[in-house]
C-alpha cells in the first residue's frame, strides 16, 4: 500500500479534486466514475458523493493508495 500525505491549504478539498491532484485520476471525468462507481472510501465508509469535502484528519482509500489530509483543523 503507497501512502500519500497531503498538506491541506484550505478550509477543505474537494474528493475528486484531491484524487486528480495526486494524479490518482487522469481526469476530472475518471475521477468522478471513481467515486460513482463505490472504488474510493474515506475513513473506511464508501463515499460515493463526488465533491465531497475533505479536511484535516480525514484518510482516504482507493486501490492500494491510502491519503492521509494534513493541516490545521479550523474550528
Amino acid at each position: 500500500m503507497t501512502i500519500h500525505r497531503f498538506q491541506l491549504q484550505g478550509e477543505f478539498i474537494e474528493l475528486n479534486v484531491l484524487l486528480k491532484l495526486l494524479g490518482l485520476a487522469p481526469s476530472g471525468g475518471a475521477a468522478k466514475g471513481l467515486v460513482a462507481g463505490g472504488a474510493v472510501t474515506v475513513d473506511g465508509v464508501t463515499e460515493t458523493r463526488i465533491r465531497r469535502k475533505l479536511r484535516p484528519g480525514q484518510l482516504v482509500r482507493l486501490a492500494g493508495e491510502e491519503i492521509r489530509i494534513e493541516g490545521e483543523v479550523v474550528q
